[in-house]
C-alpha cells in the first residue's frame, strides 16, 4: 500500500489530538508530525517532504491560510475548523476538502477519499497523456496507449488540475482541467452541471433538485450555479 506522509496543525490540543487518532486508523497516512502553531508546522516542513496537511484556520501567529500559502507545495490541504465562513478563502488555496468542526470519524473518512484519490492521480499524472481523434480519445499510460471511445464516456469529474473521463467499467485520467477540455469540440455535447462534473445527456436516467443520475446508477451532484443547465435534462 501507497503511504502518504501528513502534517497536523492545530492550536487546540483536544481538537488535534482528535485529528491524530483518526488519521492513524488509516493505513496509508503515515504522521510526520502534530504542531500547536504554523511557526512549528514550518520548521517541520523544513526537513521533511509531505504529502497531505490536516490545517485549523485560526490559531495564534500566521494562521492555517497563511500557512498554506507558505506550504504551497504541499499536494493536498484539508482545513479542518470551526468556522464556516472561511470556506470561500480556502479554496483559493488549492484546497482540497474543508471540514467544520466538530470533527466526525464519517466526515474525516470522506476527506480521505478524496485525499486517497487525489494523491494517486498526482502521482501518476506525468505518465499521462492525451490524444484526441475522431470520436475516441487516445490515453497514455506509461508506455501503454488506451483507446476510450467517446460514446461510452458517461461524464467527467473534475479532480484539481486533472479530469477524469467516467465510463460504466472505469475512470480514465487525464491532466487536464475541466474548463480546458470542454473548449474542445469533443465535448462540446457534454452539459456542465456542476463545478466538478460535465454530464452527457443521453446517459440521464432520472433528474432531481439536488442530483442527476447517469445509466440507471452513477449519481452526480447539481451546483448551486448550474440549477438552469439541470433544468434542460428535463
Amino acid at each position: 500500500m501507497k503511504t502518504w506522509k501528513c502534517l497536523i496543525v492545530d492550536d487546540e490540543d483536544v481538537d488535534r489530538l482528535m485529528v491524530v487518532s483518526f488519521a492513524k486508523r488509516f493505513p496509508e497516512l503515515e504522521i510526520v508530525s502534530a504542531c500547536r502553531s504554523a511557526a512549528e508546522a514550518l520548521s517541520v516542513l523544513e526537513r521533511n517532504t509531505v504529502d497531505v496537511l490536516f490545517l485549523d484556520v485560526d490559531m495564534p501567529g500566521d494562521n492555517g491560510l497563511e500557512l498554506r500559502r507558505k506550504a504551497a507545495l504541499v499536494p493536498a490541504c484539508v482545513f479542518i475548523t470551526g468556522h464556516a465562513e472561511h470556506a470561500v478563502e480556502t479554496y483559493e488555496l488549492d484546497t482540497l476538502d474543508f471540514i467544520v468542526k466538530p470533527l466526525r470519524f464519517e466526515r474525516f473518512q470522506k476527506a480521505m477519499e478524496r485525499v486517497n484519490e487525489y494523491l494517486s492521480v498526482h502521482e501518476k499524472a506525468a505518465l499521462f497523456d492525451l490524444n484526441f481523434g475522431q470520436d475516441s480519445i487516445t490515453i497514455k499510460e506509461g508506455h501503454d496507449q488506451v483507446r476510450v471511445n467517446l460514446s461510452d464516456i458517461i461524464c467527467l469529474e473534475a479532480l484539481k488540475d486533472y479530469t477524469l473521463l467516467v465510463t460504466a467499467r472505469k475512470k480514465y485520467c487525464v491532466w487536464s482541467n475541466l474548463g480546458a477540455l470542454l473548449k474542445q469540440p469533443l465535448f462540446e455535447n457534454f452539459i456542465r452541471i456542476h463545478k466538478s462534473f460535465a454530464i452527457k445527456p443521453q446517459f440521464v436516467t432520472r433528474v432531481t433538485a439536488t442530483e442527476v443520475e447517469l445509466n440507471g446508477a452513477y449519481k452526480v451532484p447539481v451546483g448551486r450555479s448550474y440549477k438552469d443547465n439541470a433544468k434542460t435534462l428535463l
